[in-house]
């Protein structure tokens, strides 16, 4: 059991080494010089004003992006992980592995998401080398002699205009040059929303914010699973009642707006501070005239869409996953699975055995946890619901 629990241990050592290795490929790409498109000397849309002083420096966006949601998981973990959903009867070393487990599966999730954000905005940047709006400020271009520097385009026709490489340009400092090329797509609007919007999923699923969802149909000649109000014959959720139906049927008589209901409103804030602050920091990007508005809308769909990516290889569902990430992948298939497998989590392991270890809860565990069960874990070699179906259906 030491040895495969160590196997397992060791693969989720190497994903983090992975993730460092993705970062590093972003790093390198920000080192390179990147390809300077030609640009023509009467484009209003370059010829913005050049800002020194940006309103969200690179170290600030560091902070906001990563810092900031690397605490918040770290202080959601250690004070209201497990839950009430949770096994309350374990003791301390279990709950504490558990703590740690989530601390890590939101850790490595907000990893992957912005080292992602970072290798592919670079990377991008090098291969469009769009110019930026203050691109003419930055450039302090050779106007008398532009002719020299012609690359195409109809002087004859067009009056003198015509395209021009980046060698007529004066500025000697050539870290100022090359950042004009960078405009496409905003680095501060897909990291920002990457660490941001991540962290908003994150608290999101740790607070149960989401849209009321009907529970999973079955189909049934019952027309209570098909009203919306109570009908003749048909208990109320939170009625009191002698005797209920099975589990596995007793949500089809439950009338329809009785299956989930509406949060409260007050928890929509803790979500929605992250999501406002990376609206700003885009917003910035557009009056300091860094980026073009196009370039600025692709960064933030490309950082919102890397954050969700993130966020579902360790979490479960918002709407279904009861606020929990995903447990550990079987020491079988620590470094890999074959095609056909199933996956990377082992059922038919036997979870009686009191001896073998488990990475999120330790050893000794698996008979309270046969005979209890918790979300989204077994009862008796069963898979039990979750709490949120078992609230729908009492």
């Amino acid at each position: 059991m030491a040895t495969t629990l160590k196997r397992l241990i060791a693969s989720y050592v190497f994903d983090w080494f992975v993730i460092l290795a993705i970062a590093a490929v972003g790093a390198g790409f920000w080192r390179v010089t990147p390809y300077h498109r030609p640009f023509t000397l009467v484009d209003p849309s370059i010829a913005f004003p050049y800002v020194e002083h940006e309103t969200f420096s690179i170290g600030v966006l560091a902070v906001l992006a990563l810092i900031f949601p690397g605490v918040t998981i770290f202080l959601v973990s250690m004070i209201f992980v497990p839950g009430p959903s949770g096994l309350t009867w374990a003791p301390f070393g279990p709950t504490l592995r558990r703590k740690l487990w989530e601390l890590h599966t939101g850790w490595i999730g907000l990893a992957l998401t912005l080292a992602l954000s970072f290798m592919f905005t670079q990377g991008m940047r090098n291969l469009f080398g769009k110019p930026r709006p203050d691109l003419l400020s930055r450039c302090d271009p050779d106007y008398e002699n532009q002719a020299d520097y012609a690359l195409g385009g109809f002087p004859q026709v067009l009056n003198g205009l015509y395209l021009v490489s980046s060698t007529i340009c004066r500025q000697t400092d050539k870290t100022i040059l090359n950042e004009g090329f960078a405009s496409f797509p905003s680095g501060h609007a897909s990291y920002g929303l990457a660490g941001l919007f991540y962290l908003a999923l994150y608290l999101a699923s740790k607070l149960s914010v989401t849209v009321p969802y009907l529970l999973p149909f079955s189909y049934t000649s019952s027309s209570s699973s098909t009203h919306a109000f109570t009908t003749k014959n048909t208990t109320r959720p939170d009625s009191s009642s002698p005797t209920l139906p099975p589990p596995s049927t007793q949500h089809l008589q439950i009338p329809l707006r009785y299956q989930s209901a509406a949060p409260p409103v007050y928890l929509l804030v803790p979500p929605l501070i992250p999501i406002c602050l990376a609206i700003y920091i885009c917003a910035t990007r557009y009056t300091d005239f860094r980026h073009h508005g196009f370039d600025i809308i692709f960064g933030a769909l490309m950082g919102i869409f890397l954050s969700w990516f993130g966020f579902r290889m360790y979490h479960l569902p918002i709407r279904r996953g009861d606020g929990a990430s995903w447990g550990p992948r079987s020491e079988g298939k620590a470094f890999g699975t074959l095609l056909g497998s199933g996956g990377y989590r082992d059922f038919e392991r036997k979870r009686d055995d009191n001896h073998r270890g488990d990475l999120e809860w330790g050893a000794g565990t698996s008979h309270e946890m046969n005979r209890l069960g918790s979300s989204g874990e077994f009862v008796n070699g069963t898979a039990a619901p979750s709490s949120s179906v078992r609230q729908g259906m009492v």
